[in-house]
């Protein structure tokens, strides 16, 4: 790890690996992992998610959709376990509820959409888990008109946005640079937050920030933060240290073997999570 100063560092490839699994290991010992994600015109986000989490070795991978588009995921996807979210809100929490109980981490919002349906169900989550949460995408734009929420949360929490949902959390960015502004919102909530975009930047709670020299703008597509979410939803869920720069650092370095085989121009974010097989051996 390389020493920028002022509390910032650049992340290396020591930095990242991974523990070696004990031989004696079964499926339960990987993490049991929670998604909560996708609307209709949105079925694409849940799949990249799940399957990023599963290609990153979490051991149970739950998905859990709104009931309109549930058959869509169930053909999707063979490896996560697709269940329904009913359409009373109620109905949802519980069966989100009874999941989150027996999970190690949760990631909410890739593609849930704006409702007042998606909103609740966003905050809900964020009342009532004890295990760490990733929230991106359309859950961060939920947590942005509510703050003070993250005040009051008893469980680690990460923050994926890129610099425009960010723009919704803070309004600090121009003035303070990427590194500042992303430090100054993770130690004033107590969160890490990841900050998406060239040389993506992890602000810690406790004041540091690690920035990422991997990743390529042939990432700088729809569906490319998806694969990241489901990648730290698979690292904390199997309690892996350090497991949320891991994650970014490992996601860049698939983005640019992706660019290395087809170019930046024609690759895509399923690319980039089929090419992990090789990042993470």
């Amino acid at each position: 790890m390389k020493d920028l100063g002022n509390g910032i560092f650049e992340l290396g490839a020591e930095d990242v690996s991974l523990p070696i699994r004990d031989v004696r290991a079964h499926k339960g010992d990987f993490g049991r992992v929670l998604i909560i994600a996708g609307s209709v015109g949105f079925t694409g986000a849940p799949t990249l998610a799940a399957r990023a989490a599963v290609r990153s070795g979490a051991g149970l991978v739950f998905l859990g959709v709104p009931e309109d588009i549930y058959g869509i995921e169930a053909v999707k996807n063979d490896e996560a376990m697709v269940f329904l979210l009913p359409s009373s809100l109620p109905d949802a929490v519980r069966a989100v509820t009874e999941r989150l109980r027996k999970c190690d981490a949760c990631l909410i919002g890739p593609g849930l959409g704006l409702t007042s349906w998606a909103r609740e169900l966003t905050f809900s989550v964020l009342e009532s888990s004890e295990v760490p949460l990733i929230i991106d995408a359309d859950g961060i734009t939920a947590v942005s008109r509510h703050i003070d929420i993250l005040d009051k949360l008893s469980c680690p929490l990460v923050l994926t946005p890129h610099e425009g949902e960010f723009a919704r959390l803070s309004h600090e960015l121009t003035r303070l640079g990427r590194e500042e502004a992303a430090r100054k919102f993770a130690t004033a909530h107590n969160v890490t937050l990841v900050l998406k975009g060239h040389r993506t930047a992890i602000a810690e709670p406790d004041g540091r920030v690690l920035v990422s020299p991997t990743g390529n703008p042939g990432m700088a597509t729809g569906g490319s933060g998806d694969v990241l979410a489901g990648m730290i939803l698979a690292f904390l869920g199997q309690r892996i240290p350090n497991a949320v720069s891991k994650a970014v650092y490992l996601h860049g370095a698939a983005g640019d073997l992706a660019a290395e085989r087809y170019g930046q121009y024609a690759m895509t974010p399923s690319d980039m999570t089929d090419l992990l097989k090789y990042v993470l051996r």
